[in-house]
């Protein structure tokens, strides 16, 4: 029997081109053998509710959330994770009996892809960014037992919300670090996230880092997976840091949802190589 996974998106309007987790489930559902599908299917706002009414009836399984649905997709779910409670965001739903549970998969794939390279816990860490990705990051560092979590960001409400969040729910030591200019690379820190959006598509936009403040020892790790080699992380290297690509952070959120979704567990492998398949990389 056939089961399908159903990934409701939202495209400002315009029709939807495929998207890289799809060919990555595609390609894992083949190389387990499993007779499964992942749809790409566009929802509007308005019509979340009848969306999540007609999971619920067609059985499916689960499915990815995204812009603008990560928010507004809880009050129709049974449950959350204590990560998407605390991040007040879903981007992964699963069913669990006659329940739909609701998952943020976007944190626990940066801190796997992280530990590839070294291990969060006891390390001082400072995250560019107050935005969704930034938040679900954070989290997830800090339930993985980072000693501190420092937020950089233009704008100082929402850089001071997220920072209140970490010190009053999970609790981690924090602070907010207006973010002006090129920001200075503190000499304690461990490992520095670019969790903004700066570079998305476009190789030549630079984060605004003092590059002279980025050393050996130190480990960068930028969210962008196209390019995947970004700006930020090439200057990162020249520098001799450690450097960490969005592609793994992707490539391990989705392993982890389709772990979730049918209790297989795929191989990272395939996934990776569609994924550059996927983005000619």
């Amino acid at each position: 029997m056939s089961h399908a996974l159903q990934e409701i998106v939202s495209c400002m309007g315009q029709p939807v081109a495929g998207n890289p987790t799809q060919f990555m489930m595609e390609r894992a559902f083949v190389a387990t053998g499993l007779d499964w599908r992942y749809l790409t299917l566009e929802v509007s706002p308005e019509n979340l509710t009848d969306a999540v009414r007609g999971m619920r009836a067609m059985g499916f399984r689960g499915g990815n959330f995204t812009i603008p649905h990560k928010v507004a997709v809880i009050p129709l779910l049974d449950g959350l994770s204590q990560a998407a409670e605390l991040m007040g965001a879903v981007n992964c739903v699963y069913r669990e009996g006659d329940k739909l549970l609701g998952e943020n998969t976007d944190g626990k794939g940066f801190v796997q892809s992280l530990r590839d390279v070294t291990d969060p816990s006891g390390k001082k860490i400072v995250v560019l960014g107050a935005g969704g990705a930034a938040r679900a990051i954070a989290v997830e560092l800090a339930l993985s037992g980072a000693a501190e979590i420092n937020i950089v960001n233009r704008h100082a409400q929402r850089g001071q919300e997220l920072v209140q969040l970490l010190i009053e729910r999970v609790p981690i030591a924090s602070q907010y670090i207006e973010w002006k200019g090129n920001y200075d690379v503190p000499l304690e820190c461990d490992v520095l996230i670019n969790a903004t959006s700066i570079g998305l598509c476009d190789p030549s936009a630079r984060v605004p880092v003092n590059a002279n403040t980025l050393h050996s020892g130190l480990v960068v790790a930028d969210v962008i997976f196209n390019p995947a080699e970004s700006r930020f992380l090439h200057e990162a290297a020249a520098h001799g840091a450690t450097t960490l690509d969005g592609l793994g952070m992707l490539v391990n959120q989705a392993v982890i949802g389709f772990k979730i979704w049918t209790g297989v567990e795929p191989d990272a492998g395939v996934m990776r190589d569609a994924l550059e398949e996927f983005l000619s990389v």
